[in-house]
């Protein structure tokens, strides 16, 4: 087991990679904590969780929601569960970012931490602190900004996790790549997700590099004003597509990747848009989509990042060098 402790403004987390789940219980005591799931993995996984204080969610973005958050505080209350007690959430983003949201306004802030169980969980969907729900059409519109105590990392459960799945988390490590580490992004390019699904040691080092190359772009930039923005590309007109149109993250975000890519040749010069587009078609995402442009655009205007009648949007200047400029929602418009 590898670990690393990433120190943030209130809080330091500590991230074991090459970890088993078995260890989960010399990181927090049984009886006093409450580990988060959903049906999904319950039902594969059940064996792991003897012993566990467990409460099993319904699968899937449609739960994120405050529904589900005021019956999990329900079944907390009933377990008399106190700020001394941890929750743990094994699972996908979903569930992190339930489990986060939930442990920092129940009894007003107790313990948490994750253990990954998908591609997107390990590299982006568990890192960083950001937990919280979704409200209608408008992803993670309530929430908080509050760190883990840990991060487990057992890529055993990734054994089970359907094709579709794997694309979903490599949208994030591409992304990663497109704007913070431009040797990643020829790994990838020399590589495919049927490489990284058969050499574990190789899958270990890219998950490792990412959730390290995430976690330390949030330490400089924690409440994002900055350099954290970055982490957005893709997500802006991604966001808007993937409620609306019921796509999964990877998904959405590679649409907005492609999208931020012909822009950044329009407005930056950027040379590199069909290069990434490319990588993002053969790490079986999609590259373009139909959609309605006034719905869309109606959920562009409400979207987080909006500022004085513009956004933050991120764009690329090269392979590996992502920037944060500023677009009208006029200019935005007339792009869309």
């Amino acid at each position: 087991m590898i670990t690393r402790r990433i120190k943030f403004t209130h809080q330091s987390t500590a991230f074991y990679f090459n970890a088993s789940f078995s260890a989960l219980k010399d990181l927090v005591p049984q009886k006093k904590t409450v580990v988060i799931t959903d049906e999904n993995i319950f039902s594969v996984h059940q064996k792991r969780f003897k012993g566990w204080n467990t409460i099993v969610l319904k699968a899937g973005e449609e739960y994120k929601i405050q529904p589900t958050v005021d019956s999990v505080i329900a079944q907390l209350i009933e377990l008399k569960a106190d700020r001394g007690w941890t929750l743990v959430g094994v699972g996908g983003g979903v569930i992190t970012d339930l489990t986060g949201y939930i442990a920092s306004i129940y009894l007003r802030g107790i313990s948490f931490g994750f253990v990954p169980t998908t591609v997107l969980g390990m590299v982006d969907a568990a890192i960083g602190g950001k937990n919280g729900i979704d409200v209608g059409m408008y992803k993670n519109m309530v929430g908080v900004i509050r760190q883990p105590q840990f991060l487990l990392y057992d890529t055993s459960f990734l054994k089970t996790l359907l094709d579709a799945e794997w694309c979903n988390g490599f949208a994030e490590i591409i992304k990663h790549s497109a704007i913070k580490d431009a040797p990643m992004f020829k790994e990838l390019e020399e590589n495919s997700i049927g490489y990284f699904q058969k050499k574990a040691p190789a899958l270990q080092k890219l998950i490792q590099r990412n959730a390290l190359l995430k976690a330390k772009v949030v330490q400089g930039d924690e409440f994002e004003q900055h350099q954290r923005r970055l982490l957005n590309f893709g997500h802006t007109l991604g966001h808007a597509l993937e409620n609306q149109y019921q796509l999964m993250h990877g998904e959405s975000v590679a649409i907005g990747m492609c999208f931020a890519a012909r822009l950044s040749s329009e407005l930056l010069g950027f040379k590199g848009a069909e290069r990434l587009i490319g990588l993002i078609d053969r790490y079986g995402l999609p590259i373009q989509a139909d959609y309605d442009k006034t719905n869309v655009f109606d959920v562009l205007c409400s979207d987080k990042k909006r500022e004085d009648g513009a956004v933050n949007f991120i764009m690329l200047q090269r392979i590996g060098k992502g920037v944060v400029e500023k677009i009208s929602f006029d200019q935005l418009r007339k792009f869309l």
